[in-house]
């Protein structure tokens, strides 16, 4: 328990810390006056005055913001202010701000897997073969589980990725599989066929397969610090482009709104991931620093997100929106928000009640 309130204090600490901050240097390098730099909403409980700005702790621990001079548009500012008032500024500057947040996360996350990457190692699931299916092209050539798959058509293998993407190259041209067997290597001719198998999000695909899964082992790969560097700007794009994704899944219904989930299962994991060791903890909060980037990047009212677009929708106008239609829609963002809460709140409870299955009959 102790574990797991430390790490996730540490989590979401760090995390917000990080996209406040990003916040807050774009406003003072761009000569915007910054009132508060808050941890936490509501009431102040801690902090202190350096210049113009108010650095504190605030009673609810679920965020954080950071108050700017005229962020208000109804603010009253005197005219020799006006220079370092958010709501005078031009759009491209006030872009800059809002996106300095995520974009913080982003970089937090890229630093984070570079030191996992550089310190441990790249992990890469390997071809070792976990089941071979009955009826399969890859049973009746006689592959087998724990077979260690080298080769494809001269094609040496390093990880499962390379294994999967190079049959799907093929296609349905006949394979020569290399594997290695009991420290002897053999030999395999396999015609993969077209079979209906699921993604990630369980929709259904048509591909060439030869009917074997990953055994799940991985492989750790010692990288120069550059490589790491490399290695992590890689999976921060592919994790970006699959919350993305997953985001359009939950909205077309292939996955469904039980799979989300909030604060206490981040906690859960945290705890997990800190008990696993500081390079597991590490990676996992680089994952859901790029999360939180791709979420506060939502065009929905009171995120980032939905400032940035209507931000946009003010530099195609060239005038911005009434003071009327932002109180509208910051009052459609903060109810959506309030629901979305209730809800990844109300799925985490129901992770921890148990279902009874398995009980003995009464």
């Amino acid at each position: 328990m102790v574990t797991t309130i430390v790490s996730t204090v540490v989590v979401l600490g760090v995390l917000i810390f990080i996209h406040e901050l990003g916040h807050f240097l774009a406003a003072r390098k761009l000569g915007v006056t910054v009132l508060r730099f808050s941890l936490g909403f509501g009431p102040r409980v801690i902090g202190f005055q350096r210049g113009e700005t108010d650095y504190c702790l605030s009673l609810v621990p679920l965020g954080g913001y950071v108050k700017m001079l005229g962020e208000d548009r109804e603010e009253e500012v005197e005219a020799s202010d006006r220079e370092r008032s958010f709501s005078h500024q031009s759009v491209k500057k006030r872009l800059a701000i809002v996106v300095a947040g995520p974009l913080a996360n982003v970089v937090l996350g890229v630093v984070l897997f570079t030191v996992v990457f550089a310190v441990y190692g790249f992990p890469r699931l390997n071809t070792e073969i976990g089941t071979v299916a009955a009826d399969s092209p890859a049973a009746r050539a006689g592959l087998q589980p724990k077979d260690k798959v080298l080769e494809i058509n001269g094609r040496k293998l390093q990880s499962w990725d390379d294994l999967s993407q190079t049959i799907q190259r093929e296609g349905l041209k006949p394979l020569e599989i290399v594997v290695e067997r009991a420290e002897q290597r053999l030999s395999f001719h396999v015609t993969p066929e077209i079979r209906e198998v699921k993604n990630i999000f369980g929709e259904p695909l048509q591909r060439p397969v030869i009917g074997i899964t990953a055994s799940g082992s991985f492989e750790v790969e010692k990288v120069h610090p550059l490589l790491a560097v490399f290695y992590s700007l890689k999976q921060t794009w592919s994790l970006t482009k699959l919350f993305f994704l997953t985001i359009v899944k939950l909205v077309q219904r292939v996955l469904p709104m039980e799979t989300l989930g909030g604060p206490i299962l981040i906690a859960q994991m945290a705890g997990q991931q800190a008990q696993e060791g500081l390079m597991n903890f590490l990676h996992f909060m680089g994952l859901i620093s790029i999360n939180l980037a791709v979420l506060n990047l939502l065009p929905i009212p009171v995120l980032d997100g939905g400032h940035v677009f209507f931000f946009i929708i003010e530099a195609v106008r060239r005038r911005p929106l009434s003071v009327r239609q932002l109180e509208m829609a910051q009052k459609v963002g903060m109810a959506v928000l309030i629901a979305l809460m209730v809800f990844v709140f109300y799925n985490d409870i129901m992770r921890l009640i148990p279902t009874g299955r398995g009980a003995p009959a009464p």
